[in-house]
């Protein structure tokens, strides 16, 4: 089965993760800590939260939902949990546009603005450990969707690249061995969550955001070879999963910042557009990167990829009005196509358990706007009152 499209309105998503009730986020970071916990409690605890998540999803209106990350601590670091090789902590790198703002640094530093979790550091053979927390994510996730009445959902896993942002490599001799040995190890994360019948999304803020975070001390030219070789590393991956069962989501980080060093999407795209999956969630609503909407009018999207712009800002509290939702979206379609184009957000709203610029409430505010655009859209590419 293929992944839907906008066939007669515009269908919406978002990136994946989203805000967790604090009994999730406080079993999170007890099993990051690695400190005692009921895993009855534990199991208990996330299906009650993907099944609330879900539904919450559904209550405004999302077409293709996910089950909010909620079983993850983050969407990079959660894999410290599953596979051999990983040990400790290591420092965080700040991004290159913060340190340009030093005084802005620090105020954010004082008051907080940074998740407490850990970023083990690669210190030995990558091999798989435990992927039972993988397959209770898909049962929780499925019973979900069938108690909601709902025949299509995403999951997400992080892409090898990623991994290496946030877990830096210590055993490997090149980045490319490192690369490859995550390649092998995730295909089977990958393969099941497809075979489940759910779409497999890639988070892979590698290949914008690491520019200006753990690759900034690169040349442009070595951080594009770089970003070459985990596009490579990723489509290894997925030689036994079809295109049209997987997302791709890129960003430039989920934060309120300068963003002064973001590199331009233009010279991404030619590497993203190897990439295998199908669907493509790009930014596209916040202030640094909204322009680029106008690369489509030059650029071709291959006849097999579909694009899922951010048209709301997933790092502001502003609740974007439903008609700049309609307005972005419409954009997209003219110059692509409106069946290849389904509603999106920048970034997820729980990047991180328990943390996240955007207030819990007003996360679900902006997804209703999300829906409520997306109708308004829908109504004038179809020109009848029937699609919105």
């Amino acid at each position: 089965m293929r992944m839907k499209l906008s066939t007669d309105r515009i269908l919406t998503t978002h990136v994946g993760s989203l805000p967790r009730p604090q009994n999730v986020v406080d079993l999170l970071f007890a099993q990051d800590r690695g400190e005692p916990f009921d895993p009855k409690n534990f199991d208990d605890t996330m299906a009650k939260g993907v099944q609330d998540i879900v539904n919450r999803q559904v209550e405004v209106g999302i077409d293709i939902p996910s089950d909010g990350e909620t079983s993850k601590i983050s969407y990079a670091t959660y894999i410290r949990h599953r596979l051999t090789g990983f040990e400790g902590d290591s420092a965080r790198p700040t991004p290159q546009d913060l340190d340009d703002f030093p005084d802005f640094r620090d105020k954010l530093v004082k008051e907080g603005h940074s998740a407490t979790y850990r970023r083990p550091v690669c210190k030995g053979e990558i091999k798989v450990k435990n992927l039972e927390p993988l397959h209770q994510d898909i049962a929780h996730m499925k019973a979900a969707l069938a108690k909601a009445g709902v025949t299509e959902g995403f999951m997400n896993s992080v892409s090898p690249g990623t991994i290496a942002v946030f877990q830096p490599n210590e055993y490997y001799p090149s980045h490319e061995a490192y690369m490859s040995a995550l390649a092998d190890v995730m295909r089977e994360e990958y393969e099941t969550i497809v075979k489940s019948g759910l779409i497999l999304q890639l988070d892979c803020p590698d290949l914008a955001m690491g520019r200006h975070s753990r690759f900034k001390n690169l040349t442009e030219e070595e951080f594009l070879k770089n970003a070459e070789i985990q596009v490579a590393a990723l489509n290894h991956s997925l030689a036994n999963v079809p295109s049209d069962r997987v997302r791709l989501h890129i960003c430039w980080g989920n934060y309120e910042g300068p963003h002064v060093h973001d590199m331009p999407l233009q010279k991404i795209l030619p590497i993203l557009l190897k990439a295998k999956p199908q669907a493509f969630l790009i930014e596209g609503a916040n202030p640094r990167h909204e322009h680029e909407w106008e690369i489509w009018a030059s650029q071709k999207l291959p006849d097999d990829k579909i694009l899922v712009p951010g048209v709301l800002d997933s790092s502001c509290n502003f609740v974007e009005h439903p008609r700049l939702v309609a307005q972005r979206l419409i954009r997209y379609a003219e110059l692509i196509g409106r069946d290849r184009v389904i509603a999106g957000t920048d970034c997820g709203f729980g990047t991180f358990a328990g943390f996240g610029p955007v207030h819990p409430s007003i996360c679900w505010a902006k997804m209703k706007s999300l829906t409520d655009g997306a109708a308004i859209a829908s109504k004038q590419l179809w020109g009848r009152a029937g699609a919105a």
